[in-house]
């Protein structure tokens, strides 16, 4: 199919704007010569033909003009092409560097169109010009920002700092309690008196106000006084260490991106900035509140592991297959999930409980012997073999998949949730889906430095090695 005419209304419909010469694929950025070939199914051609005034014709030869993937295009699972901006475009932010969480809030803002520069601390060797530059950032998590690198010590680079903030919409301090006081920016006598309308989104490990405020710790650390760390393990075994995800970056990141929005939207409101204090400690206790509440009921009133959600219950708890060391995840709960895990195991219910028994599955006397009946029977087939057995079903069973199987299927990444209207931006498999990210001090500065204040290299600041930003006399002036 090609699209070869399409009239405004289309272009804020689907993201199509064609002039003499070009066709644009609105929220993809993507840019092409006339006439492009995209890739529709029955549905969406059908759409096109039906919504817009295009001109279509189907005698297409790829000789005469580039081909685009529709792979490429934003329109699958319910993510429709359109030409409005991203939902936080406009929004500029200045994001301290730091560790995991900070730098996630971050991530998930330039992800749906936030402007993100990214403040790096001086390499050792920025002041020389003859050593090589550093390599990128360690941090990963660097999607669509940018980045320039400033002495904070410095007072000179402090005024950069200001007049971007001066600017800027959110500032990300992701500093122990009583940094930026001690570099004299302090949030409601200095940073708030200078920029009214700025949110200060702080993020710390441990509450400010509680007993471990002054101490250094990391995601464990905050998740086992939250509570968190002490509902994962199995049964009689020691609280395992889960990956940083709960407390890093579901409890920390992910919780300080929601109130830097609730702030962006009570401001709307108010006219006025406020800080945001967020803390993994509860974040994390937070998004506990389910399992916390329910040791109440008889779903998690048992030790740890015990309890039909967290792996003590055989049909809610993963099984190894035929091939060591691959596995499938079983949670049929329901009666009639259950009914069809049975089903498609080849198993009667009889079979499942031991002789003289209740057989009643939620009855935990019966739990051993139900998930040594389930683990000999996972144990019969290969996992593809499974998979064949359960796709498409009522089941509830799943292989688990590694990340390097999905990376080597081409899954794709995409944000966190998809906008019908104004939806976030690709992410791209070699720009932090499956590799890239990390990002070299001072990469995109200049472009923040002219398009936030109207500098320009050589005339009001210096670059050097590493991208320290050095103000020049007559920049001092205007700060």
């Amino acid at each position: 199919m090609v699209i070869r005419r399409c009239s405004e209304a289309t272009y804020f419909r689907y993201g199509f704007h064609l002039d003499a010469r070009d066709i644009y694929l609105g929220s993809c950025g993507r840019l092409a010569r006339a006439p492009v070939r995209v890739r529709l199914s029955d549905r969406e051609s059908q759409a096109v033909k039906e919504r817009t005034d295009s001109q279509v014709c189907s005698n297409y030869s790829p000789a005469k003009a580039p081909l685009i993937a529709w792979d490429t295009i934003t329109w699958k699972l319910g993510c429709t092409m359109t030409g409005s901006a991203p939902p936080l475009q406009g929004i500029r932010v200045v994001e301290l560097a730091g560790l995991a969480p900070g730098p996630f809030a971050g991530l998930m803002l330039s992800d749906y169109g936030a402007s993100v520069v990214r403040i790096d601390r001086p390499h050792p060797n920025a002041h020389s010009q003859s050593k090589p530059v550093p390599p990128p950032t360690f941090d990963a998590l660097t999607r669509h920002k940018r980045s320039i690198s400033l002495d904070l010590k410095n007072p000179a680079s402090k005024a950069v700092l200001l007049s971007l903030l001066s600017k800027a919409d959110v500032l990300i301090d992701p500093y122990r309690p009583g940094i930026l006081e001690k570099l004299g920016l302090c949030p409601t006598t200095v940073l708030l008196k200078h920029n009214p309308r700025l949110i200060i989104a702080r993020m710390t490990g441990f509450r400010r106000d509680g007993k471990y405020k002054g101490m250094a710790g990391h995601d464990i650390n905050y998740i086992a006084v939250s509570g968190a760390l002490s509902l994962l393990g199995r049964e009689g075994q020691k609280p395992y260490a889960p990956g940083n995800i709960l407390g890093d970056f579901a409890g920390g990141g992910a919780v300080c991106f929601q109130g830097i929005l609730l702030a962006l939207l009570a401001r709307q409101t108010t006219g006025r900035g406020q800080v945001v204090n967020a803390n993994m400690v509860d974040g994390s206790a937070y998004l506990a509140t389910f399992p916390r509440l329910a040791r109440q009921t008889p779903m998690w009133d048992g030790p740890r592991g015990s309890n039909v959600l967290d792996g003590g219950c055989p049909y809610y708890d993963t099984y190894e297959t035929k091939d060591k060391g691959r596995y499938f995840a079983v949670g049929a709960l329901e009666p009639q999930f259950y009914s069809a895990l049975l089903d498609r195991l080849g198993l009667r219910e009889e079979e499942v409980f031991p002789l003289g028994s209740s057989m009643d599955r939620q009855d935990k006397e019966n739990w051993p012997y139900m998930r040594a009946v389930f683990a000999r029977k996972f144990r019969e087939r290969t996992r593809s073999e499974w998979e064949a057995i359960f796709d498409g079903t009522d089941a509830c069973a799943t292989p688990v998949l590694t990340m390097d199987e999905l990376e080597e299927a081409g899954y794709d990444q995409r944000p966190v949730v998809g906008l019908s209207d104004t939806p976030g931006l690709d992410i791209r498999p070699d720009d932090g889906g499956w590799s890239g990210g990390g990002i070299h001090p001072g990469s995109g500065g200049e472009e923040t430095l002219k398009d936030w204040l109207g500098w320009q290299a050589g005339r009001d600041y210096e670059v050097h090695n590493g991208g320290l930003v050095k103000v020049k006399v007559v920049a001092r002036t205007k700060l």
